[in-house]
């Protein structure tokens, strides 16, 4: 009985102490006060600053608009047409002046394989190489060629228009100064953003379409950087200094990925230059044993499926050691 009594009078005064706890150590300890300063602060909160707050918001949605608007352009652009490709590379070629030269090339490439005893198997394959392989090679190799200038060239223009700004130029104006200094295909590039804000359309918009004939990420760069300070506002100067530091390291790091990579690319190399100088050795020594690849249909079938094999070969090593960043 007396233990009952005991426990009883424990859990009482648990309780008591609990329900004190909960009700009277907030006055006690002053959190009740410190809760209702908090809250007076909280209400008296000028209207500066929530004006500040609702400014900053709305520069961050305008920011991710622009940033969404680009992104969706570049998905819907991922399908280059033909004439942009020549526009790409450098070329003034109509799209039938670059046909016409693909059949000519064709043709040639036919002809000679099949004069020089390579069979009509052979010949129409070296024919379809020739005409369908060799342009889009070429306009590859002047699209890389001058973007690798363009690319050269940018950091500094980006400099140029730092310092201009920072003079008081406005940005079309020192522009200008861009193209009146610079070298190509960076000049051209940027002469065509000066003649396209010319013709009505928006600064921001004209130096966005800077991606679509030079499609590198450093020119997405710049296009966003333009974008959203036209929409958004903002020390332009410092957005364009952190931006030609970011190309700068940028470049940096493609040199740094090169020099890396060289013993793969040597090895690559060596590797995929092994059969065609075996072939050629063998051709010289003893060309009876080898001529059988070009006069007979089997030899010239397995002709074909080894240079396919090759160059699935080369493309996968390419793909390896090609590094993007």
């Amino acid at each position: 009985m007396q233990t009952q009594t005991l426990a009883l009078a424990f859990l009482a005064a648990t309780t008591v102490g609990g329900i004190a706890w909960v009700f009277l150590y907030p006055y006690l300890s002053g959190e009740k006060k410190a809760a209702s300063r908090r809250a007076s602060v909280a209400r008296t909160e000028p209207a500066a600053a929530r004006g500040a707050d609702r400014t900053q918001r709305s520069r961050r949605e305008q920011v991710e608009g622009s940033l969404k608007e680009l992104e969706a352009r570049s998905r819907q652009d991922k399908k280059v047409p033909l004439s942009l490709r020549i526009s790409q590379a450098g070329l003034e070629w109509s799209e039938q002046k670059f046909w016409i030269i693909s059949g000519v090339l064709g043709l040639v490439g036919f002809g000679v394989a099949f004069m020089a005893g390579g069979g009509m198997l052979g010949a129409a394959g070296i024919g379809f190489a020739m005409g369908l392989g060799a342009p889009r090679w070429l306009l590859s190799f002047k699209k890389k060629r001058r973007e690798k200038a363009f690319l050269k060239a940018l950091p500094d223009a980006v400099d140029v228009i730092v310092r201009g700004i920072k003079a008081g130029l406005p940005l079309f104006e020192s522009i200008k100064v861009v193209v009146n200094d610079s070298p190509e295909p960076l000049r051209s590039e940027f002469r065509q953003i000066i003649e396209t804000q010319a013709i009505g359309i928006p600064l921001g918009e004209a130096c966005s379409r800077l991606y679509e004939r030079m499609p590198l990420p450093e020119a997405n760069f710049f296009g966003i950087v333009i974008a959203i300070q036209q929409k958004s506002g903002g020390n332009l100067s410092e957005a364009l200094g952190n931006l030609s530091k970011v190309l700068r390291d940028r470049k940096k790091m493609s040199e740094k990925i090169q020099a890396m990579s060289m013993e793969a690319k040597a090895s690559a190399g060596i590797i995929g230059s092994l059969p065609p100088i075996v072939m050629l050795l063998v051709f010289i020594t003893t060309p009876d044993y080898i001529a059988l690849l070009w006069t007979n249909s089997l030899g010239q079938l397995m002709l074909v499926c080894c240079l396919v094999w090759m160059s699935i070969g080369v493309m996968v090593m390419k793909k390896m050691i090609n590094f993007d960043f």
